[in-house]
């Protein structure tokens, strides 16, 4: 079964870091893009950082460019979130997604996996 369990959420202040995890498994690691996507309240979702798993190349949303860094670890499966400098408004419900494409800046699709979210707060 394809699993993805994101874990790292918590609440912290402005200015403040935290680190988001993805762990994957069920499906060819190498063969997805792997992304995190973030929705806040009565907001509609919205993707953050992509990473694609087969060389790395990552992308950002001008939101987070220059504060959030993504990673990715192939041997154990394992996307991380690195992000630093939170502001209020990276507020919301983060989810890791697997999507099936050779591009790293994929928009989810109908044959994309999910995980379950991680609640980021970050209070001002």
């Amino acid at each position: 079964d394809v699993q993805l369990q994101a874990s790292g959420g918590g609440l912290v202040q402005a200015g403040g870091s935290l680190r988001l995890s993805c762990v994957a498994s069920g499906f060819t690691f190498d063969d997805y893009v792997i992304g995190w996507f973030r929705q806040a309240p009565g907001k509609e979702r919205e993707g953050v950082s992509n990473i694609r798993t087969s060389d790395g190349s990552s992308y950002y949303s001008d939101s987070v460019k220059d504060r959030f860094t993504i990673s990715s670890d192939n041997a154990k499966k394992t996307v991380h979130l690195q992000m630093n400098n939170l502001k209020p408004e990276d507020t919301a419900v983060y989810y890791c997604a697997a999507l099936y494409s050779d591009y790293v800046t994929a928009s989810p699709m109908d044959n994309t996996y999910w995980g379950q979210g991680t609640l980021v707060t970050v209070s001002s």
